[in-house]
């Protein structure tokens, strides 16, 4: 796994940079939290193809856990990648108001998530 390192206003921005998954279960999203909180990063972007599909499923509670985890040590959030395919209302719904809050963002771009990283950065 590589970190690539983004400063917007003097906070430092983990991109993680790998091929696998790196997100399959609540213990995970905290180890990766821990871990990068204590290299002196304050905001994290994930990539959704480094989460597990199981995250999509509300039904399981993973992602539930994983986003309480981030909202309790207030480190933002901000997964990327084409959420289209997920239809269900829970899922939109979810989504949706992720977007809406502070902490956590479904966003489609390095752009618009590092965008939205120095909006909540302000």
């Amino acid at each position: 796994m590589n970190i690539e390192t983004h400063t917007l206003n003097n906070t430092r921005i983990a991109e993680v940079l790998t091929d696998d998954l790196v997100l399959r279960t609540p213990q995970d999203g905290l180890d990766l939290l821990g871990s990068l909180y204590y290299q002196g990063f304050d905001g994290i972007i994930l990539h959704k193809k480094n989460i597990t599909p199981d995250f999509f499923d509300l039904k399981n509670g993973i992602a539930g856990e994983v986003l309480q985890k981030f909202s309790n040590y207030r480190v933002p959030l901000v997964v990327i990648g084409d959420f289209s395919q997920y239809t269900s209302k829970s899922m939109k719904d979810f989504i949706y108001e992720s977007n809406n809050g502070r902490q956590v963002s479904f966003l489609p771009t390095l752009e618009s998530a590092l965008q939205r990283l120095n909006e909540i950065s302000n």
